[in-house]
């Protein structure tokens, strides 16, 4: 079964076929896009054929919609968006699957198996005369604000004064600007996915780190950079080897 991704972060198309491989065998990546031109070139390319395509609702040139509109779709598509309940709405009515990320395993299997299943075609007007009513889509709303539980008061911390958050100790602790330090109860699993990913990255399992902290980046053996950052921090503020790529295409956006 061919595997076509349509997603314009490489974190997130990696994530994508990392699940893909570990769940089913069957599967082969035959090609990935970031646009949709790239897409449409793709899908328009003779020998290119998908049985499956995920696609993701924004991407670097536009909405993904604007492929229906500029070549015939004949693959399943399940689309992987963090739209909320109005998009999902259209997907429906133009026949189509949808994942919400981040990707559960469990729901994605349930996605390819309604695939796999299924004899239908995709109803193209329907989904975008759908999609008109709605007034297009949205981008994700990011968390502009947390609520810090400190001692016997509650501090509002707006995201634009986080320097850096990172888990230590199996505590997770928020750094802002000014040098303050709170334990935050997310994980950060669920804060990568609240934060905006223009002004913040995952640099490892254990730091998120603001673009603005980042005053200079040192590269060490093995490949891997490390951030000094403003405030100073009091640990090794360390890329991941396999997050390096992703992390200076992040930078020189």
């Amino acid at each position: 079964m061919n595997v076509f991704i349509v997603e314009d972060e490489l974190m997130a198309q990696k994530s994508l076929m990392r699940v893909l491989a570990q769940n089913f065998t069957d599967m082969d990546i035959a090609g990935c896009a970031t646009s949709v031109k790239g897409a449409v070139e793709w899908l328009n390319t003779p020998g290119n054929s998908a049985d499956i395509i995920f696609m993701d609702v924004e991407l670097a040139d536009g909405k993904c919609f604007e492929i229906f509109r500029q070549t015939e779709i004949k693959a399943k598509v399940i689309m992987t968006t963090a739209y909320d309940s109005y998009a999902l709405k259209a997907f429906e009515a133009g026949s189509i699957d949808y994942l919400l990320k981040p990707i559960d395993p469990a729901a994605l299997k349930r996605a390819v198996a309604r695939c796999r299943m299924s004899g239908g075609t995709i109803d193209v007007q329907a989904l975008l005369k759908a999609m008109d009513m709605t007034g297009g889509t949205r981008r994700k709303e990011y968390k502009e604000r947390y609520i810090i539980r400190f001692n016997d008061r509650i501090v509002p911390l707006a995201t634009a004064d986080i320097a850096y958050i990172y888990s230590e100790e199996k505590n997770n602790y928020l750094v802002t600007f000014d040098d303050q330090r709170y334990i935050i109860d997310s994980s950060l699993d669920v804060i990568s996915e609240e934060l905006d990913p223009v002004s913040f990255f995952r640099i490892s399992r254990s730091c998120i780190v603001a673009i603005k902290a980042i005053k200079s980046i040192v590269k060490q053996a093995g490949g891997r950079l490390r951030i000094m950052a403003d405030p100073e921090s009091s640990f090794e503020m360390t890329v991941s080897r396999s997050r390096v790529d992703d992390f200076m295409t992040w930078l020189e956006k």
